[in-house]
């Protein structure tokens, strides 16, 4: 009966660390690695408000941003067709991993902080805080829909530094 006991506790144990990696999102592809492109904005700091717009046409409007080192940004982001877009922002070796994922496994749903997934006809939103200068790639990872050409860029431009007084 003890040894009984041991086991169901092991095996739950096993269960429990299991699922919290798995809800943790860190598949092969994941979502882990966001700090490279910024990380989640407050929304009541939000510098500004970005509408992108997703079609049929496998297209973003626009398809590229700019913005500054340190800004967040509130992106309005509106599904115009009928199929199920996303946007996802991350590296473009992020976007192409996680796709390839997508490819494989077209019913994985997924909700992190990067990303807004959404019906035709559905408005959502990402606030995002562009921590670095440089390029953040941004796709829809539907099945098909990167190979269309479903992506843009956000360009981010360094912060001017701040002078100090002599």
């Amino acid at each position: 009966m003890n040894r009984s006991i041991r086991i169901a506790t092991a095996a739950a144990t096993i269960a429990l660390a299991s699922a919290a990696a798995f809800a943790s999102g860190q598949h092969a592809g994941g979502h882990g690695h966001v700090e490279a492109v910024g990380k989640p904005g407050i929304a009541s700091k939000a510098t500004r408000t970005v509408n992108v717009d997703m079609t049929d046409g496998m297209r973003f409007n626009p398809s590229s941003i700019h913005v500054k080192q340190g800004e967040t940004v509130r992106f309005v982001v509106t599904n115009s067709g009928k199929l199920k877009h996303e946007l996802v922002l991350g590296t473009e070796k992020e976007l192409k991993e996680h796709y390839e994922v997508m490819k494989k496994h077209p019913e994985m749903e997924h909700a992190d902080p990067n990303m807004v997934t959404l019906a035709g006809g559905k408005t959502g939103e990402i606030v995002w805080q562009f921590t670095k200068a440089g390029k953040v790639d941004f796709a829809c990872l539907q099945p098909g829909h990167y190979d269309a050409g479903m992506k843009g860029a956000v360009n981010v431009a360094r912060a001017a530094r701040k002078q100090g007084r002599n």
